[in-house]
């Protein structure tokens, strides 16, 4: 049996494309004491794997030209050598990698683990809005921007994994809701999802106006998913001691650090007593069971809905990335094997 993998061809220079990954083939590998061996059925798509196939030092290790590609996964267990794990059992793991099959090693700790598909959700929802997209949104917004009622919420890449979570959850404390998002199609999605208004930055002529008429008090919480000249709009539009989470910045990503500039917001930041974070949800993960209850529940309830853009096929995993990087997508990117 054999075992077909995408591994980095080469670090991209600037944006990467579908020929930044060669795919290869080998052995389907065994699993040893403690482990499992699962049969892949969804491989997740998300924007810190651009941080992975970077040379660049990052808050983890990346991959280097040769090695399999990282990104989470859910799979079915075809092998067991774990007491707790059977044949047939369903498994999450941030550790799949993009392959068919992958062994894992269900009693390592944090990110690293491997988690049951709980029964009652689509499988794949342990890649979205009850996993790691999930965490981001539900610790981004308790933790750093706790927003109250009456205030301002700002969320950029507002359709996207994290973003359509932000706003619902946002909604649910009370805040009013403002995306930003790159098509009419993708804004009339938020508002579904009950977002009081949108911004087409694409359109647009003039973003920080549109904000002055949406937002004349000023932006209490910004939950920045692109950096780039959004972010740089939304900073000089703060109200007093508004909260800025910093959680991507797939706008400017692969451009050069020098191409980057951006806004002077130190003044900007003294007026306002502003505070801003950088999120990494790899820091949060003893949060998972607390959040991944509370996003269970409110699903449960109709709080929570999700749009999902699922490619087929194992041989379109790197087309799946460049249209998650460009924004081609709709919601969640996913490839179904």
């Amino acid at each position: 049996m054999m075992n077909r993998q995408w591994v980095l061809d080469t670090y991209p220079d600037g944006a990467a494309t579908e020929a930044t990954w060669r795919m290869v083939e080998t052995e389907r590998p065994e699993p040893g004491p403690g482990q499992i061996l699962i049969r892949v059925k969804w491989l997740s798509l998300d924007p810190y794997m651009r941080g992975r196939i970077s040379p660049a030092a990052n808050y983890a290790a990346g991959v280097a030209p040769g090695g399999v590609m990282h990104g989470g996964g859910v799979g079915e267990v075809i092998a067991s050598n774990h007491p707790d794990w059977n044949v047939g059992d369903m498994a999450e793991s941030m550790s799949v990698g993009w392959q068919e099959y992958a062994v894992l090693t269900p009693d390592l700790p944090g990110s690293a683990a491997t988690n049951r598909v709980p029964e009652g959700v689509p499988e794949q929802a342990t890649l979205s809005w009850l996993g790691m997209p999930g965490l981001t949104a539900y610790v981004g917004l308790t933790e750093i921007g706790r927003p109250v009622p009456g205030d301002v919420l700002v969320v950029s890449a507002a359709s996207g994994a994290v973003g359509q979570l932000v706003g619902q959850i946002a909604k649910l404390m009370g805040a009013t809701v403002i995306g930003i998002a790159g098509s009419d199609d993708k804004l009339n999605h938020c508002r579904a999802l009950g977002f009081d208004a949108g911004i087409n930055y694409k359109t647009c002529p003039d973003i920080g106006a549109a904000l002055d008429d949406l937002a004349p008090n000023g932006v209490n919480v910004f939950f920045d998913n692109t950096g780039g000249p959004i972010h740089d709009a939304v900073l000089s539009r703060l109200a007093t001691r508004a909260r800025v989470i910093i959680c991507g910045r797939i706008a400017v990503v692969d451009k050069a650090p020098s191409e980057d500039i951006g806004l002077r917001a130190s003044s900007r930041l003294i007026v306002t007593r502003a505070r801003i974070e950088g999120l990494i949800v790899f820091d949060w993960w003893h949060r998972r069971d607390e959040a991944f209850a509370k996003l269970a529940q409110w699903y449960r309830d109709g709080h929570i809905q999700y749009r999902e853009d699922v490619l087929d096929g194992f041989e379109r995993v790197p087309e799946a990335f460049v249209r998650m990087m460009t924004g081609a997508k709709q919601g969640k990117q996913l490839v179904r094997l």
